[in-house]
């Protein structure tokens, strides 16, 4: 059911699932003879009120047996590898710093550092694929980012810093010594929706006037490069302009926002006593720098 509301068709869930089509469709049809009511409407292939709202409980259901497997796991073997995940604005010269720490207290431990959106931190470390995730957005001050229900995964604070709007060394806002978003809002914007991909982002964004430029990588340096060929400003955390040229980071004022980041483990004693996970926590503790 959760597939075939994933993927749109029944088609597509019989492929992800290694099923046939019909099999995938009789499942769904005794579930929604068990359940006395539709869940899947058939054409279109797309899922009814109910079968939405259980295809939610679904998702939280399948993640929490994965939080589960993963707890589990960690009791069974200490791991002579550690993976972390990033989200590409998470505070990656601390986990740097955190890393050098760890490579000198533990030089035979293999360290893999994937760079994941927010959203796919959250799954990944629920799965156990890896065993922790810096990640980052943009939230109201002393705001948590509620990434993940709290009873599966441990959300620690890491840091939050103000915010900056990013502008081109020319344009004429460039001098000011402060701004908010409304005088920028007839303002061309870039839209960086996996750079910072909370839900504030979108929510505070100005509604621009024109078109905005809309660049889904992540890679900081190819947006800080639109920023300062004129294309749009851009919402970022100060570190983030630092260095380039091109670029000048006016304080933003008002709406009062910062960027977060937040360290994502899961809730057994085994995951808190990752050395990289500790090696984050105790540099967070002797007060250093997040960005």
């Amino acid at each position: 059911m959760l597939a075939v509301v994933r993927c749109g068709s029944f088609t597509g869930a019989a492929r992800e699932l290694g099923f046939t089509q019909s099999a995938v469709s009789q499942q769904v049809a005794a579930l929604e003879a068990e359940l006395g009511q539709q869940l899947v409407e058939r054409r279109p292939v797309r899922a009814t009120p109910a079968g939405r709202r259980l295809a939610e409980h679904a998702a939280h259901v399948l993640l929490r047996l994965d939080v589960a497997q993963s707890e589990l796991a960690r009791y069974r073997h200490q791991p002579a590898e550690v993976n972390v995940a990033l989200s590409p604005l998470a505070a990656p010269q601390l986990l740097a710093a955190s890393l050098r720490a760890v490579r000198a207290a533990y030089p035979e431990l293999r360290v893999t550092v994937s760079s994941l959106v927010a959203s796919a931190a959250v799954s990944a470390v629920a799965s156990g694929s890896v065993d922790a995730a810096l990640v980052d957005g943009i939230v109201g001050p002393n705001e948590p980012l509620h990434l993940a229900d709290t009873g599966l995964l441990t959300s620690t604070w890491l840091g939050q810093e103000p915010l900056v709007v990013a502008l081109q060394a020319g344009h004429p806002l460039a001098g000011q010594g402060r701004l908010s978003l409304g005088s920028l809002i007839d303002a061309p914007w870039v839209i960086t929706p996996t750079l910072l991909e909370q839900g504030a982002t979108r929510r505070h964004q100005p509604a621009p006037w024109r078109e905005p430029l809309l660049y889904e990588g992540a890679d900081l340096g190819t947006l800080l490069e639109l920023v300062a060929a004129g294309l749009g400003a851009a919402l970022l955390p100060e570190w983030a302009c630092t260095g380039h040229p091109g670029v000048v980071a006016v304080p933003l004022t008002h709406p009062q926002l910062v960027h977060r980041t937040e360290l994502l483990t899961l809730r057994s004693r085994a995951a808190r006593q990752n050395p990289v996970v500790e090696a984050v926590l105790l540099a967070v503790a002797q007060d250093q720098p997040t960005g």
